[in-house]
């Protein structure tokens, strides 16, 4: 079959083409695993490597191919000999197409020539790599009929053209115009302005003024800057002024107002700032500095050579863009390009077929839709951890589950306000509750009565978050738990243990692993709970990480890993195995499961025929249990490194209710990931 494709095309340099782009391939990669991004023009700089656009959408959606395969020619190239430059870009695209079943063609910038003459040159590439275009408006700023005036020209340009005009998007709308819009122009779809999308970061506005992060916390860099405030004032008459988000530009020898808006920083009910920019290229007196420095305080606080006017244009001219990472933003774009967009409509028009592969992008995305649909409860105890709360604001924007926060709320929105973090759809309280304290502790003491657990005792275990969310789950205040970004895993779990308890039909509670390779998503269980479990617990590990398989969509091929493959091998470790094996078999006989097998028989066609042909398992396994804790975590982690593969979890199974555990070194996505497993798993547990 021809690879399907589409020509996203700006009629306009402010159109924020870029955001439509993420939300296009973020629709894409849900439905098919081969898709590729490609720029027919791009910047001159960007010929090898750098191109915005292809960097972020390759990077975010892992989509594998080399930059240079994904740009056609250079703005000079077009410039020097169009004709030529046209078959440069047909002879380029063919050649990715050759390799995809899906390609989103991005169209060039507006950098070099007129916007219709450009438009039209757009249209012209569409035509000739078959593609149909969906055209890109940009609606900041502009009445309806202004915007009713570019959807005539894009309409009849593309026509004269002679190109399939798929639809139209209108971007960044004013919200109190988009149903009048929507009245008027049925067919079209209309993104609401979100100002936070546009909003540079100061990482960005650093960048733009030469700037010199002199004081506070680089992990704040990506937060976005909303306005900019000059300090040409006094400190009481500057207070009124700031806002959440604003960055001040304020004249370096001003040491005291800069101590000033520290301390306003920092004080509740303050709006809490982006960053400080002191201008002139002077530095603060070095006792003031040195009061700065003893706060510890995250407030960026960064040194130009501009001065205090040319510092202001500079920022009020900056427009925001979107880098690979900056997970907030990307949530925000995604909520308000599916909020905006017929989703369903587009991939209906595009005519794609579902693909029967499950790549990892297509898993996170059927994850987070699933979770989205079931809208469980899931408490984070770690409220004020800054990863938390930044995978808190995704999670919330993007509606994947109902949050709530543990800690001191004051200590918590403070760090919220540090790092930019949207909290309003996101609940918060604090385990010093005496009503619910003293309720958990009751129901606590009875609970562990019989190891003497008085509730005075119980009153002062509640006061740890680990606990105390466990309780909210165990009570059905919470339908899940995440947590570990901070505390051990011992910290996490054993309450669960204590609380929550094993499901009947479970003899331990274990753990797996989803490792997502470059082309389907495999199962790993128990890489992280048992250190040395027996025969039974084996088979019961086996059972629970096929069920898991089924919970998430993969078809489970059990292969309980040995060193040795069928009856070739004996000792301890392998008859282990071996009994695991059988009593597996016993008691799921309706399940594809094999062992003792080695791994490369387990994974490995070639292999597999020469050491069981006629196995069901070999060369196709989709879920290895491997015999101990020293194996399983050596393995995966020797795959996630060497392969290239994300591992998602570990997810806990064989809970009554679900308690996640993450790693201490759990990124943002990671942290998002599990909410969404742990909110699946509640919606299967119910």
């Amino acid at each position: 079959m021809a690879t399907r494709n589409l020509y996203l095309a700006g009629l306009d340099a402010g159109s924020g083409k870029s955001a439509i782009a993420l939300g296009v391939m973020d629709l894409l990669t849900k439905q098919t695993g081969s898709v590729a991004v490609f720029r027919p023009v791009v910047n001159d700089e960007h010929a090898d490597d750098g191109d915005p656009i292809v960097t972020t959408l390759s990077e975010h959606y892992r989509l594998g191919e080399k930059h240079r395969n994904c740009v056609g020619v250079t703005y000079s190239a077009v410039r020097s000999d169009s004709e030529e430059a046209l078959a440069t870009i047909v002879d380029r695209y063919r050649s990715l197409a050759e390799r995809h079943d899906v390609i989103l063609i991005v169209g060039s910038d507006y950098s070099a020539s007129p916007t219709p003459i450009e438009y039209s040159f757009n249209t012209r590439i569409a035509v000739n790599l078959a593609a149909p275009v969906l055209t890109v408006i940009g609606g900041y700023g502009q009445s309806p009929k202004s915007i009713s005036d570019a959807l005539h020209v894009a309409s009849q340009q593309a026509e004269a053209d002679h190109a399939v005009q798929l639809g139209s998007i209108v971007n960044r709308v004013d919200p109190e115009q988009v149903d009048r819009l929507r009245d008027n122009h049925p067919d079209v779809d209309f993104v609401v302005d979100d100002p936070a999308i546009a909003a540079p970061t100061v990482a960005e506005l650093i960048a733009a003024s030469e700037g010199l992060l002199i004081s506070g916390d680089e992990e704040v860099l990506t937060r976005t800057v909303g306005d900019v405030v000059v300090a040409a004032m006094t400190l009481p008459n500057l207070l009124t002024r700031l806002a959440d988000d604003k960055a001040v530009i304020l004249p370096g020898d001003r040491g005291e107002t800069l101590l000033g808006l520290l301390a306003a920083h920092h004080a509740e009910g303050v709006p809490s700032l982006s960053a400080v920019f002191l201008t002139g290229g002077i530095r603060p007196d070095p006792n003031i500095f040195d009061i700065v420095v003893r706060t510890e305080s995250r407030l960026p606080i960064v040194l130009v050579g501009h001065d205090t006017f040319e510092a202001a244009n500079l920022a009020g001219s900056i427009e925001g863009s979107l880098a690979n990472g900056d997970d907030t933003k990307f949530a925000a774009v995604l909520a308000a390009f599916y909020d905006g967009v017929d989703s369903r409509s587009l991939l209906e028009s595009l005519q794609l077929a579902k693909s029967t592969a499950v790549t990892p992008i297509m898993f996170e995305h059927d994850m987070l839709e699933r979770a989205r649909s079931l809208r469980k409860h899931i408490v984070l105890p770690e409220g004020a951890e800054p990863r938390i709360l930044r995978a808190a604001d995704v999670l919330a924007r993007r509606g994947v589950a109902e949050l709530t926060l543990l800690g001191e709320e004051n200590e918590i929105r403070v760090q919220a306000g540090q790092f930019g973090v949207d909290l309003s759809n996101v609940n918060i309280l604090n385990p010093g509750d005496h009503e619910i304290r003293e309720r958990f502790a009751r129901e606590y003491s009875e609970l562990r009565s019989h190891k003497g657990v008085t509730v005075d005792a119980a009153y002062d275990t509640m006061a740890d978050v680990s606990y105390f969310g466990t309780m909210m789950v165990h009570s059905g205040m919470a339908d899940g738990m995440v947590s570990g970004a901070v505390h051990t895993t011992a910290h996490t779990i054993r309450p669960s243990f204590e609380i929550i308890k094993t499901r009947p039909d479970a003899a331990v509670v274990s753990s797996v692993f989803f490792m997502c390779l470059a082309d389907r998503v495999l199962v790993y269980g128990d890489c992280a709970v048992n250190p040395n479990p027996n025969a039974e617990q084996l088979a019961d590990i086996a059972v629970s990480s096929a069920v898991t398989a089924e919970m998430f969509g993969i078809d489970p091929r059990v292969a309980m890993l040995s060193y040795s493959t069928g009856a070739s091998g004996q000792g301890a470790a392998v008859d282990k195995v071996r009994e695991a094996t059988e009593l597996a078999q016993r008691r799921r006989p309706d399940l594809a499961l094999e062992g003792p097998i080695q791994y490369d028989a387990a994974a490995d066609a070639g292999v597999a025929g020469t050491k069981m042909p006629d196995s069901q398992v070999a060369g196709r396994a989709t879920v290895f249990i491997v015999p101990d804790l020293n194996t399983g975590n050596n393995l995966y982690k020797a795959v996630q490194r060497s392969a290239g593969a994300t591992a998602v979890g570990p997810l806990l199974q064989g809970l009554n209710k679900p308690v996640n555990d993450l790693s201490r070194g759990a990124t943002v996505p990671d942290i998002v990931n599990t909410v969404a497993l742990t909110a699946i798993q509640a919606g299967e547990s119910n």
